[in-house]
């Protein structure tokens, strides 16, 4: 059950989880600011953090890879596994494998192995999909929009029956980053200059959102079993 906030107008009572605002609050209010970052590591703490290969983005591949595996084992515990419902979980493990792939360019980033003809095309220049010119240019900001607006209101509000989908509680983890990468494309075709990107930082709260909702139905799956 949500806790009331108590404010000077009186108690309002959140029907989603506010993590994602505190969450931004430290990230712009405190670590934007915080100094002696480029004395002890080379960079602000700001920019190590939203860094590509940074600390978000790692615990982003950690999120999705246990994501992964959670919804994998609540398909297997699905006992009508023909229904819509549970293919969705599948869907779920198996799109969470591949995004995790994708952050670490499938290993490259460990092992410095890759595959030449896939990065010599690459933005980066590193083995990834999501990272070629036409994927990257044209389709991963509007899937991105898309899929958060799906997961963060159009899922629990339209299909109210299928717990695949996260429920209303977590949708501002889809939301804010709907926003951002709203925003961000807005500026770009603006007469103004395009706004910092800061996809890391906001991409975070994507991968936080899936994990916690594949967290709270595995525990849920767990209890009804041993009842």
């Amino acid at each position: 059950m949500s806790k009331n906030i108590k404010t000077p107008f009186g108690k309002i009572t959140p029907e989603v989880s506010l993590f994602p605002i505190y969450y931004l609050l430290f990230i712009y209010g405190f670590v934007y600011i915080f100094p002696y970052g480029k004395n002890l590591i080379g960079v602000s703490w700001f920019d190590w953090l939203r860094s590509e290969d940074g600390p978000l983005e790692w615990l982003q591949f950690l999120e999705y890879m246990v994501s992964s595996l959670l919804a994998f084992l609540i398909y297997i515990r699905c006992k009508k596994k023909k229904e819509i419902n549970s293919f969705i979980w599948l869907l779920i493990a198996f799109l969470s494998l591949v995004i995790a792939g994708e952050e670490i360019s499938w290993g490259e980033r460990l092992t410095g192995i890759g595959i030449t003809t896939i990065s010599d095309m690459n933005v980066q220049g590193e083995t990834n999909f999501h990272n070629l010119p036409f994927f990257h240019n044209y389709l991963l900001d509007p899937v991105f929009e898309i899929s958060c607006l799906f997961l963060g209101w159009f899922g629990w509000r339209k299909f109210k029956n299928f717990d695949a989908f996260p429920n209303k509680r977590l949708s501002l983890y889809f939301l804010f980053v709907a926003l951002f990468y709203f925003y961000f494309d807005i500026s770009w075709a603006s007469t103004t200059e395009q706004i910092r990107n800061d996809q890391e930082i906001f991409e975070f709260l994507l991968s936080s959102g899936i994990f916690l909702h594949c967290l709270k139905n595995f525990n849920k799956t767990m209890f009804k079993n041993k009842i």
